[in-house]
């Protein structure tokens, strides 16, 4: 984390707890417009949006599972692919996972999962890097909050997680029905009816599902 990063998140994020999560504290923006235009995100470079500066449906619903279902991530390795926010890293790792590491490509995201964490006292390593191409090195469990929001991503994140599964690891997802989720390969485990709000998502509740990405045999 660097310091003009961490800085950049403090300044225009603050920290507070989440409604659907009051065990979490998040730095968290007022609005996403403004700032998508600072972080330069109007597809118009490659810099993402500011993922990291919101609670989407999705890491709320996976978090909130994760927070309820503790033994899911107790004593395991725990994978948090796209954190944004870092959000559900720092829910497995309040869960008693054994060890948490947190993936993200924008260097504000590594910020502010760093701050986020700090925050609620949770031990969880930051890696900067793309590693869809890759594996999960040797983590237990993986889960992915609001990842399927583009055909080009779910392609990738897909190919992915099952590469994950088939090494061995349990594999979750949080997903509020977007188009690109690959439903066939998952089963349900939980339902909730997530706080959002109008800017990101044109209304106030979002339904939000827990999916676990069927194993090999299930497949």
């Amino acid at each position: 984390m660097t310091d003009t990063a961490a800085d950049f998140v403090r300044s225009y994020a603050a920290l507070a707890p989440l409604g659907f999560l009051p065990e979490i504290k998040l730095h968290q923006a007022d609005e996403p417009i403004g700032l998508w235009e600072l972080t330069e995100g109007e597809y118009r470079s490659e810099q993402p949006p500011p993922f990291w500066a919101f609670a989407w449906a999705g890491g709320q619903a996976l978090a909130r599972y994760v927070l309820d279902h503790p033994e899911t991530v107790a004593g395991r390795r725990v994978l948090d692919l796209a954190s944004g926010s870092g959000l559900v890293a720092v829910a497995a790792a309040r869960s008693g996972a054994a060890s948490v590491r947190a993936v993200d490509i924008d260097p504000f995201s590594a910020a502010a999962i760093g701050l986020n964490a700090a925050a609620n006292g949770a031990d969880v390593s930051v890696d900067r890097a793309d590693i869809l191409g890759g594996d999960a090195d040797g983590a237990e469990v993986v889960l992915a909050g609001d990842v399927f929001y583009s055909q080009v991503m779910a392609d990738r994140m897909t190919g992915f997680l099952r590469r994950a599964a088939k090494a061995g690891a349990r594999v979750l997802v949080g997903d509020p029905d977007r188009a690109f989720l690959p439903r066939p390969l998952f089963r349900e485990l939980a339902a909730y009816d997530v706080p959002t709000t109008m800017a990101l998502e044109s209304v106030t509740v979002k339904h939000t599902r827990v999916w676990e990405l069927r194993g090999p045999a299930q497949a």
